[in-house]
């Protein structure tokens, strides 16, 4: 068992020390630096079960919710503040259809645009193919030249 197998299990031995094996305890009963992590996180362990959670002010609820009361009462001062105010803390359940139609028709323009202007190109044959075929020209040329050569070996 090495330092770093027994450290990771050490929050295991904090919390179910039934459940640990006997190599990693017999591993932090030898080994110094185990012995003293195990310490430290024992001693936070202990501090945490120790700590009392501060008791929120019982005015505090209260005091927000009349904030927020004056926020939503008070009316902004210009177009751009409202639509901001609107944007920001309105709901967007009416925006929503405008958005999704505004996004369609941008979609549907862009794609008419670009089927207008790309031409057509007709499609190029794969490199594979076009070697395949470059091979077949030069068999064809050979069997040419070989004819060739047999002609005038007669």
């Amino acid at each position: 068992m090495n330092c770093t197998k027994a450290k990771n299990t050490l929050p295991d031995l904090l919390l179910n020390p039934e459940q640990l094996s006997p190599q990693v305890r017999a591993h932090i009963k030898e080994c110094a630096g185990c012995r003293q992590e195990l310490s430290e996180l024992e001693a936070t362990m202990a501090l945490m079960d120790a700590w009392q959670a501060p008791e929120p002010n019982p005015y505090w609820h209260t005091r927000m919710q009349a904030r927020l009361r004056e926020e939503q009462e008070a009316a902004p001062a210009g177009f751009f503040e409202r639509l901001r105010a609107r944007l920001v803390y309105g709901t967007n359940f009416k925006l929503r259809p405008v958005a999704v139609t505004a996004l369609s028709v941008i979609l549907i323009v862009g794609g008419g645009v670009a089927y207008v202007v790309v031409p057509n190109a007709p499609p190029q044959p794969s490199a594979a193919i076009h070697s395949l075929q470059t091979l077949d020209h030069n068999a064809q040329l050979f069997d040419q030249l070989e004819e060739m050569g047999q002609d005038e070996g007669d």
